[in-house]
């Protein structure tokens, strides 16, 4: 018996139709799919339903997978491959395997000889990137800094000295209830040249996306809220 297929699918960044940012053919697959690897139970379940499965959710056959999923479950979910059925991964972080646990279930495929097939979505990082102005020939993806003030603060002096150095744009993420938190630390740490872009609310229609200097951030601070946001520091 041959394996199934790993299909790694994209989800909308906010609570937006699927149809505006999701492709049709990728909407089409997810009605052919019964076996599905998700990081939350009803975000996905909401996401199905809205993507014209409402009324088979039930049907379908949901497995968790989040930070707290130990690597002999996720080496379970393998099995469901191996036994020739089709998986589709799908996570909070709109791609999934992209800042997200699901990495693990790829990895564990790719060992396994499972075919592994990413589908075409919105990336939140690529998006604020694309529309920050800022240095797209050389970037990397910092990811979350330390919780703790100082720790923090001197990560973010280490960023924008590699940033400096290399040209090279740093993209930035935190949980949304520490963005101001965050904001208020690269502002007051780096320095007043440094361009820092925030990237919140990415396809909603709430979309706000400003690259400015630190000097010019300082003058007129945003109010970023409790929203999704990445940011892209360029030192």
């Amino acid at each position: 018996m041959s394996s199934g297929k790993l299909y790694l699918i994209p989800s909308p960044l906010g609570d937006n139709d699927p149809a505006e940012v999701i492709p049709s053919h990728v909407l089409d697959l997810l009605k052919n799919i019964n076996h599905y690897v998700v990081e939350e139970f009803r975000t996905v379940r909401r996401y199905l339903s809205r993507a014209g499965l409402k009324g088979s959710i039930e049907q379908l056959q949901m497995y968790e997978l989040n930070e707290h999923t130990p690597i002999s479950q996720i080496e379970e979910y393998v099995k469901i491959l191996l036994d020739g059925n089709d998986v589709g991964l799908i996570s909070e972080a709109g791609l999934p395997a992209v800042a997200d646990p699901g990495a693990q279930l790829v990895d564990l495929a790719h060992r396994h000889g499972i075919e592994v097939c990413p589908l075409v979505g919105p990336s939140s990082l690529m998006m604020a990137l694309m529309g920050s102005g800022l240095n797209g020939q050389c970037f990397a993806f910092t990811g979350y800094l330390p919780v703790k003030p100082e720790e923090r603060k001197a990560k973010i002096k280490l960023i924008e000295k590699v940033s400096a150095q290399l040209k090279q744009s740093q993209i930035i993420i935190e949980t949304p209830y520490r963005n101001g938190q965050l904001f208020a630390d690269l502002l007051a740490v780096c320095s007043p040249r440094t361009r820092i872009c925030v990237a919140a609310d990415i396809t909603l229609p709430t979309q706000t996306i400003i690259t400015k200097d630190v000097a010019s951030w300082k003058k007129a601070p945003l109010e970023i809220g409790k929203r999704p946001c990445v940011f892209v520091l360029l030192g």
